[in-house]
Parts: structure tokens; C-alpha cells; sequence
């Protein structure tokens, strides 16, 4: 139990500071746009980084430095995209900014899981949070226990990710103020364009 309740705190510890896909899921949430969706896909991705990592793979970070930069180069395309979108809306008036929003949340299940994936695959932070540093801590204990301290990381994840998505989706009434949504376009464009010039310094630097 106690390796099971390490691998929920590390998990948790790592997950709560808000990057893009905790924005994105926060967005969803307040939108309730295909809520349930959404947590899954992001809490699925996050099982399956976790379990490569801890298969013995928490190396990943040391990928050909091609395949490295092309993913970050896609991921930083993402970002300025998504965050380029949000700055928009946030130049609107507020009440047509609400009315944006509203209009750019995804329409079907099937682009709902492809905005969370997106995320989730492209989003360097998740890769070196589950893959690498949850995966490198559990090698500090042998099979089976590692695989127990996985499992407690996986659902530290998801119960994040639930608690946040549920939460905004419950609280959607009563921030659902033009100025709010205001707010929350600027800080996901903050969010996202930060991330995007964090990637960018980090493959041009010497």
C-alpha cells in the first residue's frame, strides 16, 4: 500500500501545475463539451506513458535527435496554434468571446478525442513526467512492486483529471460570465505560447 500511495503522490505532485493539457481539460470542462471524453483520453494516455516507463523505458528521452526535434517541432506548431486561436478570442468583446469559445469547442466525440490525444501525445511535459521521471522512480523497486507504484501513479492521474474536468464542468454555471472565459483565453494563450517558447528555447540553445 504505501509503494501504491508513493506512486499516487509523485503522479499527483507532477500533474497538478497547470500546463496544456490540464488547460485543455479545464476549457472542456467549463464548455461541457464532451467532458467525459476528454478526461478518458488524456487519463488513457497518461496509463500508457506510465506503463512504458515503467517497462524500463523511462530512456526515451534520449531519442535520436532528429525524431526529438521533429516531435517538438510539431508540438511547438501545435501550441502557437491553439494559443494563437484563444488569443483571438480574447480580443473579442467579452460576450462574443463567450459566444467563440462556445462555437470552437469541438462538435463531435471524434474531434473531442483528437483535441485531447493531441495533448497528450504531442506535449513533451506528459512524456517526461510519466515516461521518464515516474518511470525512472520506479526502478527503484523490483517486480512486482514496480509495477505497483506504476499503478498508483495511473490513478493519481486519473483522479486528477476526473476532479479537474468534473469540477469545471459543475462550476460551468456560475463562471459562466463573458469576463471569465476572457480570463481563461488569456491565460491558456499564456499557458501555450509559454510552453511553445520553452520547447523552441530548448532546441535552439547551444
Amino acid at each position: 500500500m504505501n509503494i501504491f500511495l508513493s506512486g499516487m503522490l509523485l503522479s499527483l505532485s507532477l500533474i497538478v501545475a497547470i500546463g496544456p493539457q490540464n488547460a485543455h481539460v479545464l476549457r472542456m470542462g467549463l464548455l461541457r463539451s464532451h467532458v467525459g471524453i476528454t478526461i478518458a483520453a488524456c487519463a488513457i494516455t497518461d496509463f500508457l506513458l506510465i506503463c512504458i516507463g515503467v517497462m524500463g523505458l523511462a530512456k526515451l528521452g534520449e531519442l535520436s535527435p532528429h525524431i526529438n526535434a521533429a516531435l517538438v517541432g510539431a508540438a511547438i506548431l501545435f501550441l502557437i496554434n491553439y494559443g494563437w486561436q484563444a488569443a483571438k478570442r480574447a480580443r473579442l468583446p467579452a460576450q462574443q468571446g463567450l459566444r467563440a469559445a462556445q462555437q470552437d469547442a469541438p462538435q463531435s466525440s471524434g474531434a473531442a478525442v483528437s483535441s485531447a490525444l493531441a495533448f497528450s501525445w504531442l506535449n513533451p511535459h506528459a512524456w517526461i513526467d510519466t515516461a521518464v521521471i515516474i518511470g525512472t522512480a520506479s526502478l527503484a523497486y523490483s517486480a512486482p512492486s514496480n509495477w505497483i507504484f506504476g499503478m498508483g501513479a495511473a490513478l493519481g492521474s486519473a483522479l486528477w483529471f476526473v476532479t479537474l474536468g468534473l469540477g469545471a464542468a459543475a462550476m460551468a454555471r456560475q463562471l459562466a460570465h463573458p469576463n471569465v472565459w476572457r480570463a481563461i483565453d488569456v491565460l491558456v494563450v499564456i499557458t501555450m505560447w509559454g510552453t511553445a517558447a520553452w520547447l523552441a528555447y530548448g532546441l535552439i540553445k547551444p
